[in-house]
């Protein structure tokens, strides 16, 4: 049980750190373009920033959705009891 539960523990740190990392690079990406787009066309920076928001949301949303997930397995991990129901706890 004690491999399981470390497993588990793995699967969440690599979930929760790469989740962050996308989206760092995702928003750092938006930003960027962004900016880019702000000083080609001055007179749309606020339509872009509107959309730019928007899809900084939905970003958000993604890695608050991984974190939710590895929550669940490290508080309420399905796994542990499969493996009692198997007989190997």
């Amino acid at each position: 049980m004690a491999t399981v539960i470390g497993m588990t523990a793995i699967a969440v740190a690599l979930l929760i750190g790469f989740g962050a990392l996308g989206v760092g690079i995702g928003m750092g990406l938006l930003g960027g373009r962004w900016l880019e787009g702000s000083a080609r066309q001055p007179e749309l920076a606020g339509m872009l920033r509107t959309q730019m928001f928007l899809v900084v949301a939905l970003l958000d949303a993604i890695a608050m959705i991984g974190v939710g997930i590895a929550l669940y397995f490290a508080f309420a991990n399905p796994f542990i009891g499969q493996l009692q129901q198997a007989g190997g706890g």
